[in-house]
């Protein structure tokens, strides 16, 4: 949690993305708490979490940036909300992208690219086996970036970084299955590939884990939760007979 009531410039985005105010509204808009289109109001929020407006308004631009926030002008913040049409465009874009770097990425890996992704499907099974499944999600966003990054090309990696950005919310909003974590064999077969310096094989690899993605997602529309925004941050249970 951000003690202070300012950000520190010197150290940018990255000291709000530890903020505890970020963290809680990206898991719970990931982990299936705070529905689509729900309104953020920044008196709340910093209620909510004892931190001043200049904070929450950091924080929301950061979730921004992640496209899991929508910032309207004299409007407010609000949950983003990709329609099905957005969804299909966000894997269709990816399918083009991604086997190209994916192939790339096996061309150069090093063996300490490699131990880099081996840890990092750690982290996303640990955040599986723990039932943390916005923090699943953020992990598997993050592993496909993390094979841009190897690629050694800037321009693939910030498109893959937005197009995953994109994808996190999508995949918490319609998934069906909850192997549509990204969890597990499609992760390591990639892994295994690039270790290999296949590049045909994590071209393929790629494509038909995207297409499985695609696939596990049911685009139909979500029922809300019902829950309010206060009860979904800080964990507490509705009282009983009271008002959704």
């Amino acid at each position: 949690m951000l003690e202070s009531d300012e950000i520190d410039e010197s150290e940018g985005r990255p000291a709000v993305r530890r903020s505890a105010l970020y963290i809680g509204l990206r898991n719970g808009i990931l982990g299936h708490g705070i529905d689509p289109g729900t309104k953020l109001p920044e008196d709340e929020l910093g209620a909510i979490y004892s931190v001043s407006r200049t904070v929450v308004r950091a924080a929301l631009q950061a979730l921004a940036h992640d496209r899991l926030v929508r910032l309207e002008p004299n409007r407010g913040a609000f949950v983003a909300k990709p329609t099905r049409t957005e969804a299909r465009e966000v894997f269709e874009a990816r399918a083009l992208v991604e086997p190209k770097v994916a192939a790339l990425a096996a061309g150069i890996a090093t063996h300490a690219d490699v131990e880099r992704l081996h840890r990092h499907l750690e982290e996303e099974h640990k955040a599986v086996r723990a039932g943390k499944d916005g923090e699943a999600v953020m992990l598997s966003a993050q592993f496909h970036v993390a094979i841009a990054e190897i690629a050694g090309q800037s321009i693939f990696t910030e498109m893959v970084r937005d197009l995953c950005s994109r994808s996190s919310l999508i995949i918490s909003l319609y998934w069906r299955r909850r192997d549509t974590i990204c969890e597990s064999h499609a992760h390591h077969a990639l892994v295994d590939a690039i270790a290999k310096r296949s590049a045909l094989d994590a071209s393929e690899l790629m494509t038909s884990h995207l297409v499985d993605l695609l696939s596990g997602l049911d685009l139909s529309e979500r029922q809300s939760s019902g829950k309010k925004l206060a009860d979904i941050l800080t964990g507490r249970s509705p009282a009983r007979g009271s008002a959704p």
